[in-house]
């Protein structure tokens, strides 16, 4: 793979003519058609996907109205409005999008109630190489604050990015690979921000430079410093927190904590403060047939996250710390063909080398976690002939996975996968079709030091092949329907496969099969975008069978203890294991925007969005930690200089449980903003003030591990600033 890496490097760089021109334009090809960074077309919400943006994530890029499946953007106002310390919480308020929240910090993206393995996340079309997919405590080491924009592919239109991105994809696209050469030779924006729930402190900025006519340098930093978060009421959940008053009346072992101290706590949510800073340079040479850049990015990180508190005798309870550290680089290539089959060629590559460590309270590394990770793709761009079009590639991907410490629960790792794809589509008047197929063949293999009898040893091979078909139909002009059959393989994971051990981070000691099956399942979506004058509309439902589908239950001790015997180790949390089953997932979700008025040089637009998911393992019970239903409404004036926003989001309670969850009640959160652009015909420098839970609403997340010890945060005051030049 290394061979095809080389070759396709040089390939991009020798079809680079000498002599030609660098377009002198500000604006990205990809995003040629989209709306004004920090606007939204006449009429249409801040926060509805409106106007012609295009996707750029997809070996297909296309308008995001024409896309089948259900795609979110976030960009310009929404995208600054939305901004928070890590992409889950960024996303959360984006249809069929929730959070792990594991605290302010490491807060992972869930789509269509998957996470983890199920989803995938990328930077600029390539994995962020960390190890958030390993365990809810870990970071996603992607910076919102460079972000540019943010694309949510959500169904079988992700697959292309790998097998196991059944919940979807989502894909942070910033500038430190350039795209164009700066109009004027230079370029800067920076965005300044400030939160009054944590005492957050945040600050970004990149920058790039002509030299000469082809060439263009960049280079970005940000810092981010935040305090233990505010939040709406006590530490611990109604349910955790009588618990810990009963453990109290009968407090009798002194070297128990203090079960009623436990019970008081409130108003800030401890060990939850965070350092974070970034920096990166990059470089392109950009003519008028394509370009071809590198970049290299250093991410450093120490964070908190909540404390699972003891609510009964016998139960310990550890306030974690987590050091990060990243370092990585990446490529980006493309080059117009000039005609012929080939339109254009796309390469992709990254390279990290990722390490955090999981600190005791007197500082010393408890645990510490190593990976190592390239991955690469390369496409291959169909001209368009007579309605058809399509793209194919190759996508590689190889990972070094190593846990060290007495609460390793995971042996030495490696994971190789290989890819091929392809995605073509038809369009013949109103009728669309697209069929995509994706097959993926991976080599799992674990490799524990000689004599570690905590770990299996041994090697895994699968070979997936999964498959999407789609049609739909344009109804009238901006009204499009759609429907999409997908069968899809997915090959387990290292975790999924090899676990053994106990895990602090999630409180449970896990235990994986080396002997899982490929996890298979078929999918139908149904879709349907209007976007007309005034009004727009995008809503999708989906049902997805699965058989040998691969979930982390909670079973009887006997089972952890069978499995540490041999190596002498004690179970001293609760007992997890991966298992293989059938399961079932139906849900839907949607938002839509309407103009209801125009008052002066201001026009009034209502939306709301709602999405639900239900999950079912059959012949068990409810998967755990679903999000619930919920809706959200907002009304919002626009003017050329001013928007001002309000918006009320209502999460219903979960009772749909796995057996050992607790029920979660339901919530809801008012918000407001005002957008305002200083400087008249100038849409680069914009202040923005924001009031997020108004009411300081006590509202936990299901799907947080830790809801029942982690509310989110209270009422937050937010300013932000953004300028650019």
């Amino acid at each position: 793979m290394r061979h095809l890496y080389l070759l396709s490097v040089a390939s991009i760089a020798l079809a680079l003519p000498a002599g030609a021109y660098a377009a002198p334009n500000d604006t990205p090809p990809d995003a040629a058609n989209a709306a004004p960074a920090d606007s939204a077309p006449d009429g249409q919400s801040t926060t509805t996907n409106q106007g012609e943006d295009i996707v750029v994530t997809g070996v297909l890029q296309q308008s995001e109205k024409d896309v089948l499946s259900g795609t979110s953007i976030l960009t310009g106002e929404e995208l600054t409005r939305d901004l928070r310390p890590s992409i889950g919480e960024t996303l959360a308020r984006q249809p069929g999008v929730s959070a792990t929240s594991f605290g302010p910090s490491a807060s992972r993206p869930i789509l269509r109630g998957f996470q983890g393995e199920r989803v995938r996340v990328l930077t600029d079309g390539i994995g962020s190489i960390d190890v958030s997919n390993t365990s809810v405590d870990h970071a996603v080491v992607i910076d919102p604050l460079l972000a540019e924009r943010v694309e949510v592919l959500r169904g079988p239109s992700a697959l292309l990015y790998g097998s196991s991105a059944i919940g979807g994809v989502v894909n942070v696209i910033d500038s430190r690979i350039p795209r164009s050469v700066p109009e004027n030779g230079y370029r800067v924006n920076a965005i300044a921000s400030y939160g009054s729930a944590a005492n957050e402190r945040s600050v970004g900025g990149a920058g790039d430079v002509a030299i000469g006519s082809k060439i263009v340098l960049h280079a970005d930093g940000s810092y981010l410093n935040s305090d233990d978060l505010h939040i709406g009421g006590y530490v611990l959940s109604p349910a955790a927190r009588a618990q810990a008053l009963a453990a109290a009346a009968g407090q009798t072992t002194p070297d128990d904590p203090d079960f009623a101290a436990t019970a008081a706590l409130k108003d800030t949510l401890p060990n939850t403060a965070a350092k974070t800073w970034t920096a990166g340079v990059g470089a392109s040479i950009i003519t008028d047939t394509g370009s071809l850049g590198v970049s290299y990015s250093h991410y450093d990180s120490f964070y908190g996250v909540p404390i699972r508190y003891a609510t009964a005798s016998g139960e310990e309870q550890e306030a974690p710390r987590l050091s990060l550290l990243q370092n990585r680089f990446d490529l980006r290539g493309e080059v117009d063909t000039g005609g012929g089959f080939l339109k254009q060629i796309r390469l992709r590559a990254g390279y990290a080398n990722y390490r955090h460590f999981e600190l005791e309270e007197d500082g010393s590394v408890g645990t510490a976690f190593y990976n190592k990770g390239i991955e690469g793709r390369l496409e291959l761009v169909q001209s368009t002939r007579g309605g058809w079009s399509g793209a194919s590639g190759v996508q590689f991907f190889n990972r070094d996975f190593n846990v060290v410490g007495d609460e390793a629960f995971l042996p030495k790792n490696s994971t190789s996968q290989i890819g091929l794809f392809t995605l073509q589509q038809v369009e013949v008047g109103a009728l669309r079709a697209e069929g995509g197929v994706r097959y993926e063949s991976s080599d799992l293999e674990a490799n524990p030091e000689d004599g570690d009898l905590r770990f299996f040893a041994g090697k895994r091979h699968f070979d997936a092949v999964s498959g999407s078909a789609g049609l739909s139909y344009a109804l009238a002009e901006g009204v499009r329907l759609g429907v999409n059959v997908s069968r899809t393989e997915r090959a387990p994971s290292a975790e999924e496969l090899f676990a053994r051990g106990g895990h602090a981070g999630t409180q449970s000691w896990e235990v994986g099969s080396p002997d899982f099956r490929l996890e298979k399942s078929w999918g139908i979506e149904g879709t349907l975008h209007v976007h007309r004058e005034g009004f727009s509309l995008d809503a999708s439902a989906y049902y997805n069978w699965f058989s040998n589908y691969i979930s982390e239950n909670q079973v009887d001790p006997s089972v952890c203890e069978a499995v540490a015997a041999p190596s002498g180790r004690e179970v001293d949390l609760p007992c997890f294991q991966f298992q293989q089953a059938d399961a079932r997932y139906y849900g839907f979700e949607a938002d839509a925007s309407l103009r209801i008025a125009r008052i002066g040089g201001y026009t009034i637009n209502v939306d709301a969005l709602g999405d639900y998911v239900h999950a079912n393992i059959v012949d068990m019970g409810p998967v755990p930690r679903i999000p619930p239903m919920r809706v959200l409404g907002g009304i919002e004036a626009q003017s050329n200089r001013v928007t001002g926003r309000v918006e009320v989001e209502h999460v219903f309670d979960q009772d749909r449980i796995a057996p050992f969850e607790t029920e979660t009640s339901a919530y809801t959160l008012v918000n407001a903003s005002i957008g305002f652009k200083p400087i008249a015909g100038n849409d680069k420098i914009s202040l923005l003030l924001s009031a997020n839970n108004l009411f300081d609403v006590d509202a936990r997340r299901h799907s947080s591990f830790l809801k029942d010890f982690a509310p989110l945060g209270g009422r937050d005051l937010r300013v932000t600033v953004r300028a650019g030049f």
